[in-house]
C-alpha cells in the first residue's frame, strides 16, 4: 500500500476565487478520476436522457480540473438501479473498492443524490474518502472530506438527500393511498378476471375459465381441505386458466396443472367476493434476505388493511362465504391452537378434545403403534393436575361414535336423496366441464385449419410451420375427445336404478356405512366435525372413570361417563369393594373360575377396561397378590432365612415384575421350585433385607445412569 502523505493547505490562485484555499494538489492527479453515473428506474434511463447524458459530460469537467482522459474511468454499471441501498449497485460497490485501494483522486456526480441516498453508504464512502485522501465534486463545487467544513457540507447533503427520497416515496405513498381508496389501483388481477381497455375489471369473458373457478370455490366448500382439492383437480386433469402478465403471450389464455401456492392465493384474495383490498402485505426488513429481492413480504391481518371496499367488484361468491373460507383455512393450520385438517391418524376427535380441568386443547400421541392414539394434555405445570389427563383415545371415540350415529340415523332419507342428488350435479358440472374443453380443441383446429388455408400454397417457409400447427390441434383435439368418451364410460351424466338403490341400502343403514372399508378415517372426522363443535375431557383422580362432555352444534351440551385402561387394581374406583367380594367368596370357598363368572355379573371390571373380563387365571393371580390363595406347606422347601417371591414382595413393597427383573440380573440369590406351579424362591437376611430396601428406594439421576455396585451386589450366601 503506497504511504499517504498530509496535504499541504496552502492558499493557490486557482481556486482562491472559488474557496480561497487549495483543495486539488499532485498526488491527486496521480490517480484515477472517478465518473460515476446513475438513474434510478429503466424507465429513467429511456426516458431521462438529458440526465444520463449531463452525467457522462463529467469526464469533461475532470479533463478541465487537470487529468488527462485516459485517466478518467466512468461507472454506469447501476443505471436502472434505486440509490436506497448499496447491496444490489455493483458499481458502488466497485466505487468503494477503488477508493480503498488508493486508486482514486476524484469522485465526480452529477449531484451527490447520485452516489447514495443512504446516510449509511454516503458516510462509508465520506470515511473511505477521507482516509485515503480522495476528493468529491459535483456540479456546485469541489469538496476535500478531510476538512471540516466540506465534510460538514457534504454531510448536511446526504442528509438532505436521503430526506428527499422520502419525501419522494411519502407523495408517491399518499397517491397510491389515493386512488386505493377510490378502488382504481391495480396492479395484477387475479385469474378468472381482466382488465378492460378503459381500466375497469370485469369478471373473465372465457365460459369455460368462469365454470372452473366458481368450480375450485364450490369444492373447497365440500372437501375443505386446499390438498384434497388440489388432488382432486389433478386426479381429474383439470386445469388452472392463467393469463400471464408477462413475456411473449402476455394477456393470452393458457392451461396450467394445478398448484398449491395458485389455489391458496385464490382462496385468500377479497377479490373473488367482490372486494377490493389493499395493503393486504407488506414489507419486514428483518425477514429479507440479501440477494433475494422478493423476500420479506408479510400477511397482514384482514382489520389492518388499509383500504377495503365491499361490493364494488364482480364476485364469484359471496362475503359469508369468502369469510368462511378464511375460517376453514385458519382451522386447517398445523398449529396447536388450530382445528387442524382431517388426517389419516387413529383419532377421531384430533383437534376436538379439550381437558375439562383446564381447557387447553389436547394433543393426539402414538406411543408405540400407529393405531393406538393417546389424548395427553401438555400444560407447561408439570406439578399440575392436568398431569393425569392421559388416556386412550379408543373408549372416547367409541362413545362419540355412537353419539353421532344415533344423531344422524333419523336423517338417513334425506341423506339417501342428497347424496343422490350430489352425485348427479357433481357428473353433470365435469361432464359440461369435458364439453367445453371438446369445444375448444374444435376452435383450435378450426383456428389453424383457416390459418393453413389463409397463405399462399407457394410460400413453403410459412405453410410448413401452420400445418405442423395444424396437426398438433388435431392430435390435441383426439386426445380431448378420447378422455372424454372414457369419462363418459366410467361416469355416465345419469345414475342408473342399481346405483339409486345401492345409495338408499347404504343410506338406510348408516352403521354398516360407517364401518365400510371405503369410508376413509377423514371422511369420519369431517362428519364428526359437522356435528361437534368440542369434546372435553376430566378423569376422575386416577380411576378409571372419564367424564365425557360433548358440545354439539347449536350450544346442547351432553354429559357421558366411560371407562379406561389402567396399570393397576388399586387405582380402581372399587379397589375396596372388589378386595371385599373376593375376600368373602374365598372364606366361602369357592373356586377361582367361579369368582371370576361372579364377579363378571356383579359388573365388576379389571384394569383394562370391559373389553378383557375376569377369568380364573386373573382371579388366581389377584388372589396371591392379596395374599388370599391357598397356601401350601413349604416349611419341607423353604431353608432359613428364605422367601417366597410374592411374599417377599410384599414384605418390600415391590411390584413382582421388578422383582423378577432383580432374580434375571443376578442382584438376589433366588432358585426355582414346583409346587403345583414353578414358583421362586429367595435368600436373605437380615443384611440382605436392609440393602434390598435401599435398592427399591434407590433414585437415579437419569436413565442412563446404573446403579451402584454395593446395591445390586448381593451377599455371598453361608454353606451351611
Amino acid at each position: 500500500m503506497n504511504t499517504i502523505e498530509a496535504v499541504p493547505l496552502a492558499p493557490t490562485p486557482a481556486c482562491a476565487a472559488l474557496y480561497g484555499w487549495s483543495k486539488l494538489q499532485s498526488h491527486h492527479l496521480e490517480r484515477l478520476a472517478m465518473v460515476y453515473v446513475r438513474q434510478s428506474t429503466p424507465r429513467q434511463v429511456l426516458e431521462n436522457r438529458e440526465s444520463t447524458e449531463l452525467q457522462y459530460h463529467l469526464v469533461h469537467r475532470a479533463v478541465e480540473l487537470g487529468w488527462r482522459k485516459d485517466r478518467v474511468v466512468v461507472i454506469d454499471d447501476d443505471l436502472g438501479q434505486t440509490g436506497s441501498t448499496a447491496v444490489h449497485r455493483a458499481g458502488f460497490q466497485r466505487l468503494l473498492a477503488e477508493v480503498a485501494l488508493n486508486h482514486v483522486g476524484l469522485v465526480l456526480g452529477i449531484e451527490m443524490s447520485r452516489l447514495a441516498r443512504s446516510c449509511k453508504d454516503w458516510h462509508h464512502l465520506l470515511e473511505l474518502c477521507g482516509v485515503f485522501r480522495a476528493l468529491l465534486a459535483d456540479q456546485d463545487g469541489l469538496y476535500d472530506p478531510c476538512d471540516f467544513n466540506d465534510r460538514l457540507l457534504l454531510g448536511l447533503k446526504g442528509t438532505m438527500s436521503e430526506a428527499e427520497l422520502h419525501i419522494i416515496r411519502a407523495r408517491m405513498d399518499h397517491g397510491r393511498r389515493n386512488k386505493a381508496e377510490r378502488g382504481e389501483l391495480f396492479s395484477l388481477v387475479p385469474i378468472g378476471y381482466v382488465r378492460r381497455s378503459s381500466g375497469e375489471v370485469d369478471i373473465d369473458p372465457d365460459e369455460q375459465v368462469r365454470s372452473v373457478v366458481s368450480m375450485i370455490f364450490e369444492k373447497f366448500e365440500e372437501l375443505g381441505s386446499v390438498r384434497q382439492l388440489v388432488r382432486y383437480l389433478v386426479g381429474l386433469g383439470i386445469r388452472i386458466p392463467v393469463r400471464p402478465h408477462y413475456g411473449p403471450n402476455r394477456g393470452q389464455l393458457e392451461w396450467r396443472k394445478p398448484q398449491l401456492d395458485t389455489i391458496y392465493g385464490m382462496l385468500r384474495h377479497p377479490f373473488y367476493a367482490g372486494a377490493y383490498g389493499y395493503g393486504r402485505t407488506r414489507i419486514d426488513p428483518r425477514r429479507k434476505i440479501p440477494g433475494r429481492p422478493s423476500t420479506g413480504r408479510t400477511v397482514v391481518p384482514m382489520e389492518a388493511w388499509q383500504v377495503l371496499r365491499k361490493d364494488s367488484m364482480p364476485a364469484y361468491i359471496t362475503w359469508d362465504q369468502f369469510l368462511a373460507h378464511q375460517r376453514r383455512l385458519r382451522e386447517n393450520r398445523s398449529w396447536f391452537d388450530a382445528l387442524g385438517a382431517p388426517r389419516n391418524g387413529a383419532s377421531l376427535l384430533a383437534g376436538l378434545v379439550r381437558c375439562g380441568k383446564c381447557g387447553r386443547r389436547m394433543a393426539v400421541v402414538y406411543p408405540g403403534q400407529p393405531a393406538r392414539a393417546h389424548y395427553v394434555c401438555h400444560r407447561n405445570d408439570p406439578t399440575d393436575r392436568c398431569e393425569t389427563q392421559d388416556l386412550a383415545a379408543r373408549p372416547v371415540d367409541e362413545l362419540v361414535e355412537r353419539q353421532v350415529l344415533s344423531a344422524i340415523a333419523p336423517a338417513a332419507i334425506e341423506l339417501s336423496l342428497s347424496a343422490a342428488e350430489n352425485l348427479e350435479r357433481e357428473r353433470r358440472r365435469l361432464s359440461q366441464h369435458w364439453r367445453r374443453r371438446l369445444e375448444r380443441a374444435h376452435y383450435e383446429v378450426d383456428r389453424a385449419a383457416r390459418q393453413y388455408h389463409a397463405v399462399e400454397p407457394e410460400n413453403r417457409l410459412v405453410a410448413r410451420e401452420l400445418e405442423q400447427r395444424w396437426e398438433k390441434a388435431l392430435l390435441d383435439e383426439r386426445q380431448v375427445r378420447e378422455e372424454y368418451d372414457r369419462f363418459q364410460g366410467e361416469s355416465p351424466a345419469e345414475l342408473s336404478e342399481q346405483d339409486r338403490a345401492r345409495i338408499g341400502e347404504l343410506s338406510s343403514n348408516i352403521p354398516a356405512l360407517w364401518a365400510s372399508p371405503s369410508t376413509t378415517i377423514q371422511d369420519r372426522q369431517e362428519v364428526v366435525r359437522q356435528l361437534i363443535e368440542g369434546v372435553a375431557i376430566d378423569i376422575q383422580g386416577h380411576s378409571e372413570i372419564v367424564d365425557v362432555a360433548i358440545q354439539w352444534v347449536g350450544g346442547f351440551v351432553s354429559r357421558h361417563e366411560v371407562r379406561r385402561s389402567l396399570g393397576r387394581y388399586e387405582q380402581l374406583s372399587d379397589y375396596d369393594r372388589l378386595v371385599a367380594r373376593l375376600t368373602k367368596l374365598r372364606r366361602e370357598g369357592h373356586t377361582s373360575a367361579y369368582m371370576a363368572d361372579q364377579l363378571n355379573r356383579e359388573g365388576f371390571h379389571t384394569p383394562r377396561g370391559k373389553h378383557k373380563k375376569f377369568s380364573g387365571v386373573l382371579v388366581r393371580a389377584l388372589l396371591a397378590r392379596l395374599g388370599l390363595s391357598r397356601r401350601r406347606d413349604v416349611s419341607n422347601l423353604c431353608q432359613p432365612h428364605e422367601w417366597l417371591a410374592h411374599d417377599l414382595c410384599r414384605k418390600l413393597e415391590v411390584p413382582f415384575g421388578t422383582f423378577k427383573g432383580w432374580i434375571s440380573k443376578g442382584w438376589v440369590h433366588a432358585r426355582k421350585v414346583k409346587m403345583g406351579m414353578q414358583r421362586w424362591i429367595v435368600w436373605a437376611d437380615e443384611e440382605e433385607l436392609e440393602r434390598l430396601y435401599k435398592l427399591h428406594a434407590y433414585c437415579r439421576p437419569a436413565p442412563s445412569v446404573g446403579y451402584p455396585l454395593r446395591l445390586t451386589t448381593p451377599k455371598l450366601r453361608p454353606t451351611t
